[in-house]
């Protein structure tokens, strides 16, 4: 099996992403299970470009891309894209949309087609917090996610999405963070999960 995962490059003033940092650190292979690791930009439509380009070369079983969600506590799989571009901040191109689809013709919402409960459930037996999302937000991320869902619909190619909270030197006030090694640790949990299922 090959599975293509995704990180973010840094944004909104950043210098690290932890979703990146992760992605990076995990092996190329598991078992007889092939890895490929890509960094995506921040900047609506490119992003999922990109990875569709890389999923026409690797024709990966399964595609988890991982995002930043500054201010979550725990790891989080996430249930649902829809079908919304409305940003709080530019992306890293400088464009910020608001109130627009991600397809004009496209149906309000896609589900993930990995197991998410499943997913959650196997980051805590790692001892990491994690819970299911309903909501990928209205940036970047959920404008990928959303859009490789529609690509691979009626498809055999699965797709996710994980969240994951800042790293300790990116949270400010008291926001919630996880040390990198801890994100490490559930997204390897959720990857063996995704390759299990098969």
């Amino acid at each position: 099996m090959k599975l293509l995962l995704t990180g973010f490059e840094p944004f909104g003033g950043q210098d690290i992403n932890p979703s990146w940092e992760a992605v990076r650190l995990l092996p190329d292979t598991i078992g007889d299970h092939r890895l490929i690791r890509l960094q995506v930009p921040v900047v609506f439509g490119l992003a999922a470009e990109k990875v569709m380009a890389a999923a026409e070369e690797y024709t990966p079983d399964a595609i988890l891309c991982v995002g930043q969600a500054g201010g979550r506590m725990a790891l989080s799989p996430e249930r649902v894209a829809v079908n919304l571009r409305d940003a709080a901040i530019p992306d890293n191109s400088g464009v910020q949309i608001t109130d627009e689809p991600v397809m004009p013709d496209g149906p309000a919402a896609f589900f993930s087609t990995l197991p998410v409960k499943r997913i959650s459930e196997a980051i805590r037996k790692e001892g990491i917090p994690s819970s299911v999302s309903l909501s990928a937000g209205s940036f970047v991320c959920n404008d990928l996610y959303y859009t490789l869902l529609a690509r691979y619909e009626g498809t055999n190619t699965r797709v996710g999405f994980l969240h994951v909270p800042f790293l300790p030197e990116q949270a400010r006030n008291d926001e919630p963070s996880l040390d990198l090694e801890s994100i490490r640790c559930g997204l390897l949990a959720a990857v063996i999960c995704i390759l299990e299922e098969r």
